[in-house]
């Protein structure tokens, strides 16, 4: 079986079939760097960090755009409510993004630009699509034409032209011949940042942005377009529009994650329930939350609750306490071991992340099984199925990630640790139990689990 996807143009499971053979191209709405992330957004960053490694796993060799939004009319609020520069504001919260990207576990980009860095594509595009009849300038600002593209715009969300409301992104509806026009270029304002264009000075419509830097990293055609469900319209339908509108095929398949929520509501800054990564991780840690924004497929949409949190780090603990246990048998796993069918099929299936990981839980308790009865020879292949799996899903304990790298503490408390269980193998070796126990006391006032196993002592960090 290949990789299907549900394509949110064709309503349908498709084939993925690339632009390009073993070449994948994904462009992937990225941060509008108003404020900080909460798990909402993040989310969409480890389901798409899902689907890229596993079409790297699957021989692809695949170029990966994720953008930047560092201007938009939100910026500006920000800015003016807080009295610093704009580009302050969009600084701060891109570095809170990488950050919360990066503690998740999710891949760096291929490539990362921001849209202010791109404003002269962004005048080229326009330029085409005033020549082909498209888009018009009226007192500074360029709209698209809506009725100039009505057979097709609203493809993606399945409307029509009229009945869909108006594009309300301007404070004068008689610049537009319809209110549906949607701004491409808004004019110089008091107080706002402003960039030079044949038209006047002013600065980007959010949709333009997007079109303009997917095209110049990935092409005038490429292979997937992802985003959250609630991009869906009015900003990924306007993109499809001006940019084919403009003679580029753009997007072969359209890919959405469904909305993570509290109760009823959607996760938003606006309604203040936001749950902020910084926050997250100090209930559960980073691969635990990362666990529990990945099992769900990326369809559905989440229902945020402390108890669904926890039985998700629970659910990890379990696999890695296999792992934990297995390599204290097995020291050297074979990366190069063929995935469970079952675990690729349910990737290749829309990536079904949740029949994935059921996959690995009942290759764990095999693990477990083969452990329990020796089984050296299983263990070894249980165990290299285990960390293949979790690899793809960038859930393996041992990896770097997750483990610590030389940058960090990780070998200097390794090292101590290690000289305490020493002494405190010393300790019994000469039967004074009353020292080993106090080794073990004061391990664990600093906040250090130590377990003794057939295999010798094994020790963690306290969760």
């Amino acid at each position: 079986m290949s990789l299907h996807i549900y394509d949110t143009s064709a309503r349908a499971i498709r084939e993925f079939v690339p632009v390009e053979a073993g070449r994948a191209s994904i462009y992937l709405c990225g941060a509008t760097v108003q404020a900080p992330p909460h798990i909402g957004h993040i989310r969409s960053g480890v389901n798409f960090d899902v689907l890229r490694r596993w079409l790297a796993r699957s021989g692809y060799d695949v170029m990966f755009c994720r953008n930047v939004t560092d201007i938009d009319d939100k910026i500006i609020r920000v800015s003016a409510e807080e009295g610093v520069p704009w580009f302050v504001v969009a600084e701060r919260n891109q570095r809170a993004f990488t950050w919360a990207y990066d503690t998740l576990g999710c891949l760096p980009p291929t490539v990362e630009p921001r849209a202010t860095g791109h404003v002269p594509e962004m005048i080229t595009l326009m330029e085409r699509l005033i020549e082909r009849g498209h888009a018009y300038a009226s007192r500074g600002d360029v709209y698209f034409d809506v009725q100039s593209y009505a057979d097709r715009y609203g493809s993606l969300s399945n409307q029509k032209v009229e009945n869909m409301r108006a594009a309300a992104d301007t404070d004068d509806e008689s610049c537009k011949r319809d209110p549906r026009d949607f701004a491409l270029w808004k004019g110089e304002k008091p107080g706002e940042p402003t960039w030079p264009t044949p038209w006047g000075p002013g600065r980007p419509g959010w949709h333009l942005e997007c079109s303009a830097m997917a095209t110049k990293y990935l092409g005038p055609t490429f292979d997937i377009h992802g985003g959250g469900i609630d991009l869906i319209f009015p900003h990924h339908e306007n993109e499809i529009a001006q940019s084919q509108a403009a003679g580029d095929g753009f997007a072969r398949y359209w890919m959405h994650n469904g909305m993570l929520k509290i109760g009823a509501e959607k996760m938003s800054k606006s309604l203040g329930n936001s749950l902020l990564i910084p926050e997250m991780v100090q209930k559960v840690r980073p691969v635990e939350l990362r666990y529990y924004l990945a099992a769900p497929h990326y369809r559905s949409a989440i229902d945020y609750s402390e108890e669904a949190l926890q039985e998700a780090a629970a659910a990890y603990q379990r696999i890695e306490g296999f792992v934990t246990r297995a390599a204290e048998v097995i020291h050297d796993v074979d990366a190069d071991a063929p995935l469970p069918q079952a675990f690729a099929d349910a990737l290749d299936d829309d990536l079904g992340t949740p029949q994935a990981l059921a996959v690995v839980h009942e290759v764990v308790r095999e693990g477990n099984v083969a452990l329990s009865r020796g089984d050296k020879e299983a263990v070894a292949r249980l165990l290299a199925e285990t960390q293949n799996m979790l690899d793809v899903l960038g859930l393996d304990p041992r990896s770097p990630q997750w483990r610590g790298t030389g940058s960090d503490l990780s070998p200097v408390v390794d090292a101590l640790v290690a000289v305490a269980l020493e002494q405190r193998k010393a300790a019994r070796e000469r039967k004074d139990y009353a020292a080993a126990d106090a080794i073990r006391d004061q391990l664990s006032a600093a906040g250090i689990t130590v377990e003794d196993t057939p295999h010798g002592p094994r020790w963690e960090l306290s969760r």
